[in-house]
């Protein structure tokens, strides 16, 4: 029962909770990455370096590793894999691996801020309303607005504009860029189990606190109805979710959760949610070997708070590791 997590970067805390989940099976986790300079990779039981993900040779490249090291579960990272790995689930199925990625109609939301906040319009839930430059500088919009790429990711390219000038600046300035009215109020990540066979399990809401880079470095789990509510209605009216599923929202005053993204893989802050007792790798490990996993109800524990910091990984020879 081994593990490839595709892209893994510095996800060291994901790896390491697979390494926990498949380790009383004999599994091994291995992890795969453009790079060798990649931390993930030296802290999992295997490195291994792959093409880039627009590279032609990329799937072959997985299929390959898949073969050669056994592999039951394929766990992607990063949203440009989702597709190209999702075309190519016949592919892996094939040699034993199967993909923990969702089809394309979730696809299509996680790729899309435009798609994503239709979406939620569509199934009856809170969201962000998208609105025209034009309308707010007719002054039918009040500011600020909330500016952002309509593909980005990690906050990059995402601001709040506060006056026209800014509006001015900052939109031509932005790439495929999309403004929607300013959300307020407390904001949560909230991570959806979704069972290989399809069914959503359980919703984890993660506060966040802090938030450094585009990722979250201080979090508290929290037993929101609402947003779990809401969150599981989100993930049962997609038809081809599978997985760990990463909603983002704020709460408004009324108590509303407005929803206003979707990332369809593990989110940066998934270890959170791990610590709090929502064990997502050894719940897919399970499944992957014909078993129900048992959910508790509530699958987490209420108020367990996390503190991230800079950690490293060193290496001997690190100039033949870096050498092309």
């Amino acid at each position: 029962m081994n593990v490839l997590c595709t892209s893994a970067g510095r996800r060291v805390a994901l790896v390491r909770a697979f390494q926990a989940a498949v380790g009383p099976y004999g599994g091994r986790v291995i992890a795969a990455d453009l790079s060798r300079a990649s931390s993930a990779s030296h802290v999992a039981d295997t490195g291994v370096t792959v093409p880039r993900v627009t590279d032609p040779s990329y799937v072959e490249r997985v299929v390959a590793l898949c073969e050669e090291h056994h592999i039951g579960l394929v766990v992607p990272l990063i949203d440009p894999e989702l597709p190209v790995l999702a075309a190519a689930r016949d592919r892996l199925a094939a040699v034993g691996a199967v993909l923990v990625a969702s089809g394309p109609e979730t696809a299509a939301v996680s790729d899309s801020k435009r798609v994503a906040t239709q979406f939620f319009e569509r199934a009856g839930l809170g969201t962000a309303r998208l609105v025209e430059p034009d309308a707010v500088r007719r002054g039918e919009v009040p500011l600020p607005v909330f500016l952002k790429p309509e593909d980005g990711s990690s906050s990059i390219g995402s601001r709040s504009i506060p006056s026209l000038s800014e509006l001015e600046y900052w939109l031509p300035r932005t790439r495929r860029p999309l403004l929607f009215e300013e959300l307020t109020g407390p904001e949560y990540t909230v991570d959806v189990y979704v069972g290989l066979d399809g069914q959503p399990r359980c919703a984890v809401p993660r506060r966040r606190l802090e938030v450094r880079a585009g990722e979250v470095s201080k979090g508290i789990t929290e037993a929101h109805p609402a947003v779990m509510r809401d969150a599981l209605r989100a993930a049962a009216a997609l038809p081809d979710a599978r997985g760990v599923l990463t909603f983002q929202c704020r709460v408004d005053t009324g108590g509303t959760p407005r929803f206003f993204e979707l990332n369809a893989r593990f989110g940066g802050g998934a270890p959170l949610s791990i610590a709090a007792g929502a064990d997502f790798p050894r719940w897919l490990v399970e499944e992957r070997l014909g078993r129900r996993p048992q959910i508790a109800e509530p699958a987490f524990r209420h108020g367990v708070l996390m503190l991230r910091y800079d950690d490293a990984v060193f290496l001997e020879d690190g100039h033949a590791l870096l050498a092309p």
